[in-house]
């Protein structure tokens, strides 16, 4: 039995929370592999390690002064160091960052020192051995992962050590120098590092106890949510629904690998289980509710659509002409609706207008701004009846105007278009009928 442990920023921010994390560590000998990220908030108005990276690099892209700006993040470090009675020292680090950002290394390089040096004083606070991720993890020239090298390289690496800390979100290019993954992108490392290790668990662990049903900031404390499918999550996260990077969970997906979210202040929760799949049914029909606002839709009427072949991407491609990606093609006998971000779409609707007049000759084509997307998700959708009907019926009883409706072929989510100003209100209706009242 073995497990990788991917602990958060927030987890991480002080001596204090390091403590909170060794014991957990500590409490489980399978947790044998541990991806820190780098220090973040210690309170509110703090600020995040690797936040101050950017604006230090910021200073000395521009030729500026920045040793203060260093001497800060260097403080945070030595902070955490003295708390834990560490005899360590990050001074040759510090110069070399010094060194490197006078050479302009770059906003990649900048970044990724916060989660390296928190790796570094993990590893020592651990007695564990400590692997630079630039080493292990490779991107390709197009800056994408290159996932079979990085595990090929990860997988022998890690079978020369029995417990190893190998810091998140970032690796390294073909001429070695660093690249980053996307905010949050740690996760990701946890999920790289679970499958090169071939471990039992992926462990990820937060300052919340796992997935809710819906955002807290919309429904007062929602119930949490104890198991969810691979699929039911990617569905959420899309929409918005944050606590794990989307793209961390494909590389243990392919091995078959569970994710077990945890609250490291909470760590008698049990958390919320991510599985490929799982004869445990939900305690309610739906899973998780999660939204986004910002959308707009463009209404395309032509006569005889349905028989004109080819109509569909001709309009698809007035869209992509101008780099612009659908979220949704809902469609009718003679209409066709395409949902697209309103901030992308805005500056290049005229273009996109034109663009589709020329291409596909419409009859007719209407904008509608401001509107929201709702994702219903839930693995309990595809075996009970009159789901749909009920949610229809909660958002009529809310006096919510449903403009748009679109069930996936899986039956595990319906997206439901609604006003932004209707985008709270429809999302305590659904909850309240799938959860609070359960009719």
């Amino acid at each position: 039995m073995s497990k990788v442990v991917k602990f958060g920023g927030s987890s991480l921010a002080s001596a204090e929370q390091f403590r909170k994390v060794g014991e957990i560590i500590k409490a489980d000998p399978t947790r044998k592999y541990v991806v820190p990220s780098a220090p973040g908030k210690r309170f509110k108005d703090d600020t995040k390690v690797t936040d101050m990276l950017y604006a230090c690099y910021d200073l000395a892209e521009q030729d500026k002064d920045f040793s203060d700006a260093l001497a800060k993040i260097a403080a945070r470090y030595q902070e955490i160091i003295d708390g834990l009675g560490l005899e360590l020292s990050l001074e040759e680090e510090f110069s070399l960052i010094e060194k490197n950002f006078k050479e302009k290394a770059g906003k990649n390089y900048a970044a990724s020192r916060g989660e390296y040096l928190n790796g570094i004083i993990m590893a020592d606070y651990l007695g564990f051995t400590f692997i630079d991720a630039a080493t292990v993890i490779k991107f390709t020239e197009d800056g994408m992962l290159d996932a079979d090298l990085t595990d090929e390289l990860l997988s022998a690496r890690l079978a020369d050590c029995d417990c190893a800390v190998v810091p998140g979100f970032y690796g390294s290019m073909p001429d070695g120098t660093v690249r980053t993954f996307s905010r949050g992108g740690s996760d990701i490392t946890g999920s790289i590092v679970a499958k090169a290790a071939k471990v039992d668990v992926y462990e990820n662990w937060t300052d919340v106890s796992g997935f809710l049903i819906a955002d807290p900031r919309i429904i007062d404390n929602p119930v949490g949510i104890e198991v969810i499918t691979y699929k039911e999550l990617r569905e959420l996260s899309y929409m918005g629904a944050g606590v794990l990077h989307e793209d961390a969970i494909f590389p243990v997906r392919q091995q078959g690998i569970p994710i077990n979210i945890r609250n490291t202040n909470a760590p008698e929760d049990a958390g919320t289980w991510i599985v490929g799949s799982t004869c445990q049914k939900s305690k309610y029909v739906i899973t998780g509710i999660a939204g986004k606002k910002g959308f707009c839709s463009v209404n395309i009427e032509k006569d005889m659509m349905n028989s004109e072949i080819g109509f569909g991407r001709k309009v698809l491609q007035a869209f992509e002409e101008n780099g612009i990606s659908f979220e949704h093609v809902p469609s009718g006998i003679d209409t066709m609706t395409v949902f697209v971000h309103q901030d992308e779409f805005m500056h290049k609707e005229q273009k996109v207008v034109a663009g589709i007049h020329r291409l596909a000759q419409p009859d007719s084509i209407e904008i509608e701004s401001d509107l929201a997307l709702i994702a219903v998700v839930g693995r309990g959708m595809k075996s009970t009846r009159g789901t749909a009907g009920r949610i229809f019926s909660a958002l009529a009883h809310a006096n919510v105007n449903v403009r748009m409706i679109d069930q996936g072929s899986s039956e595990q989510n319906i997206i439901i278009g609604v006003a932004n100003a209707d985008f709270e209100a429809a999302i305590k209706a659904v909850y309240d009928i799938f959860v609070v009242t359960r009719l």
